[in-house]
């Protein structure tokens, strides 16, 4: 039972449930940055292209192999309440902009690291706040200042951020072909309102199936339907399809409200089985007559329906996720129609072929050669489970990547050139600033630079002799000057081809920063006693 005493008058009063814990004051702000550390200490070597993977096994046995920052915190089933802040912060990253999600945490546990030092020397955390505050707006302004525009259409450039992306991924024999399928996907999916250009990866399909290798991987202008057709009678390849796609069911449904319906003799159950057959056959009437050869639809076919669309060669698939109906809307053009009796021949969708095919032990339906398609799918291949999955999770990185620069329209060199220049400027900028603030304003470039010192180590090489040479490098204004990790030299990352997107290092260091503020503001820990086991378990 947690008890503060009232000093005055002596008397212990009770204030928490019993079974109920309290930190506070240093030892719940140590608590917290320590456990903090520990977990950008877990990410630290799996940062850059020489990073390590982690095996990460589950209660059952399952085992994830990756270096993806992301799902490494998601499968680690983490318990301190401050380590759950930073798998919120990664997850915050990875929806924001798909990539950086190691580099955030790896910076909020340096900023941390920094702040420790200053709360040693008697620095309050609230001025600590305050320069890290400070730091990171004059930071995200130097950064944008410093980026360079990119051409949303320059095709090479973008692959190159692919590249990047890709780099400490795990599918190093199918970078190349990666990074020209992920340039390919954003590019067909990417529209321009007013004058920006705008990618939504969700109409970005993708589909994971092992067997085969890894550069069988491939690009499908339009969808795959993890799905079979359901008549044997009907065709299982349609060329110039015109495809109609349903929202309602292409069966007779049961009343809202019960009904009753009394049959005395054979011939009533005769007529209401014809009456139910007519109503069917008008359906698909309806859909032969507006020119469909394809029908696709979220809800059930009956066998009548299925026997009529057999009878005119009309190829039927069932119970489609909504997402794929509205992927597949997207990419044939078509409209999605919830009652067949509106349908006309301009809500078809249209695709040069529809054809079922057997993919590993599993038939797929491929929807492929939509005219202006504004959806693709890819589907992703490899020798067993974890490769496909790891190729599956590098991909999106990659996508995420290109859609960035689409998005964005600027680049920052990769192999620390960003950080070693903001952590530069900031270093003039705190000796404006002055007062106690100015200590954490230099802490934050400190921070910066563990970034670099972590990919640096992890590449096999002196960081602090990376280092050096790399201020040297910025303070004569190369400002894109980075360490190239396969030979160890410093050089322009922008002409070496090696850069990213802006907003990937600007929002791991908007979200580590935020991460860390978090952290120093937090004084006091009351936590519930854990509910016991009812007697039965």
């Amino acid at each position: 039972m947690a008890v503060r005493p009232i000093e005055s008058m002596g008397v212990p009063v009770v204030i928490l449930k019993e079974g109920s814990s309290r930190t506070y004051g240093r030892e719940a702000l140590r608590s917290n940055m320590m456990a903090v550390r520990a977990v950008a200490e877990v990410l630290r070597t799996t940062f850059g292209p020489k990073g390590m993977d982690k095996m990460l096994v589950d209660s059952l046995g399952d085992i994830t192999i990756t270096n993806d920052g992301a799902t490494i915190l998601d499968k680690m089933d983490l318990q301190h309440p401050a380590a759950k802040l930073l798998v919120q912060i990664s997850k915050g990253q990875d929806e924001e902009v798909g990539d950086g999600t190691k580099r955030a945490v790896i910076f909020a546990g340096e900023l941390i690291k920094q702040a420790e030092d200053l709360l040693s020397k008697d620095v309050h955390p609230t001025i600590i706040i305050q320069g890290y505050k400070k730091a990171l707006e004059r930071a995200l302004d130097k950064i944008n200042e410093i980026a360079e525009p990119i051409d949303p259409e320059d095709k090479e450039k973008l692959k190159k951020i692919a590249l990047t992306s890709l780099a400490s991924k795990g599918v190093q024999e199918a970078r190349e072909h990666f990074a020209e399928i992920a340039v390919e996907a954003v590019d067909t999916v990417k529209e321009k309102r007013g004058d920006k250009w705008y990618v939504d990866l969700d109409y970005v399909q993708i589909v994971k199936k092992h067997g085969g290798s890894l550069k069988d991987t491939k690009l499908i202008k339009g969808v795959i339907l993890d799905k079979e057709v359901v008549h044997p009678g009907m065709p299982k390849r349609v060329e110039n399809a015109k495809i109609a796609v349903l929202d309602c069911p292409l069966e007779l449904e049961k009343p809202e409200l019960d009904a009753e319906i009394r049959i005395t003799s054979p011939e009533q159950l005769k007529i209401l089985l014809e009456e139910k057959e007519e109503i069917l056959r008008k359906k698909v009437e309806k859909l032969k007559e507006v020119g469909a050869n394809v029908v696709i639809t979220q809800k059930g076919i009956d066998e009548v329906a299925q026997y009529y669309l057999a009878k005119n060669g009309i190829m039927a698939i069932r119970r489609v996720k909504r997402s794929d109906l509205e992927k597949l809307a997207k990419a044939t053009g078509a409209k999605i129609i919830s009652n067949i009796e509106d349908i006309t021949p301009n809500d078809l969708g249209e695709a040069q072929l529809v054809e079922e095919r057997k993919v590993g032990d599993d038939k797929m339906v491929f929807i492929e050669g939509a005219k202006n398609p504004k959806a693709v799918a890819i589907l992703v291949r490899g020798g067993f489970e974890r490769i496909v999955d790891e190729a599956e999770r590098s991909l999106r990185d990659a996508l995420s990547a290109v859609a960035d620069a689409v998005k964005a329209g600027k680049i920052v060199g990769a192999g620390g050139a960003p950080e070693v220049e903001l952590a530069l400027d900031l270093r003039d900028y705190a000796r404006k600033v002055g007062g106690k603030e100015q200590l954490a304003i230099e802490a934050f470039a400190k921070a910066l630079e563990g970034i670099v010192m972590a990919l640096v180590e992890n590449a096999g090489y002196d960081p602090v002799e990376k280092l050096m040479q790399l201020r040297a490098k910025h303070t004569e204004g190369c400002k894109h000057c980075g360490v190239d990790v396969y030979t160890g030299e410093i050089t322009n990352m922008i002409e070496r081809g090696a850069f990213e997107a802006v907003a990937v290092p600007a929002n791991a260091i908007k979200s580590g920063t935020e991460a860390a503020t978090l952290i120093l503001r937090i004084d006091d820990i009351v936590a519930a006693g854990k509910k016991e086991e009812s007697k039965e378990k």
